[in-house]
């Protein structure tokens, strides 16, 4: 019988002890974001360019933002995108 050290562990703790939590939690975040986003835009018959313009941004700054795959994105960002489809962004601390 072989001793695996990963039976009985949970998905979090294999990330975790492979140092990847982190990086999966927060493109996690992003692509519910993305996705959030792109549902308001649709449910509110916006053109990219259209949300753009209401951003006061570029239709390529846009594509990135809704990118679920770019993590790199400002909380500034966010917060434009959301008040212009009449949300804004929760972000909380929760134990680790």
């Amino acid at each position: 019988m072989m001793n695996n050290p990963y039976i009985g562990s949970s998905l979090d703790e294999l990330l975790e002890e492979d140092d990847l939590l982190t990086k999966v939690n927060e493109i996690a975040t992003k692509r519910v974001l993305a996705w959030q986003l792109e549902q308001e835009i649709r449910v509110q018959n916006l053109t990219k360019t259209e949300m753009a313009e209401r951003m006061g941004t570029s239709r390529a700054a846009l594509n990135r933002l809704l990118n679920p795959e770019n993590s790199s994105v400002t909380l500034d960002t966010l917060d434009r995108a959301a008040r212009v489809v009449g949300k804004r962004i929760k972000i909380e601390l929760v134990d680790a």
